[in-house]
């Protein structure tokens, strides 16, 4: 997840991907939202982002904008075109937990840039108030 406007990021690195692991990253973006601010989360459309099983925290919306076929809509689209080229790319790994570090690297090396993701991230139409 990002904040263009704060400059900041947050990753997981979760074992699998269904509807019970999106609640947990629900949870901890609602806790780094402002208070008194409510955030957005732009999601494609894949069924675990979709689903009613999920529990929306009060203060966070989910948006299911982009379009199939339109990842340019979708800002953190960037962030993994920028993340493939990092120490992740073209490489072999020995084995599980060495995939775990190096991803989890690349995620914090990319969050602490806080002009990359202003940069990559930003979009006037993301501006609502």
């Amino acid at each position: 997840a990002v904040c263009p406007t704060e400059g900041k990021a947050a990753a997981l690195v979760m074992p699998k991907a269904n509807s019970d692991s999106m609640q947990h990253p629900l949870d901890l973006i609602s806790t780094a939202i402002t208070p008194g601010k409510h955030g957005v989360l732009v999601a494609d459309r894949v069924a675990w982002h979709m689903t009613g099983k999920l529990l929306m925290p009060e203060n966070l919306s989910i948006l299911p904008l982009p379009p199939p076929y339109s990842p340019e809509l979708n800002p953190v689209e960037q962030v993994w075109q920028q993340l493939r080229q990092s120490d992740w790319a073209n490489r072999c790994f020995a084995d599980y937990d060495q995939i775990v570090d190096v991803c989890c690297n690349a995620c914090n090396q990319f969050a602490s840039q806080p002009d990359t993701i202003r940069s990559l991230c930003t979009r006037q139409w993301t501006v609502l108030i």
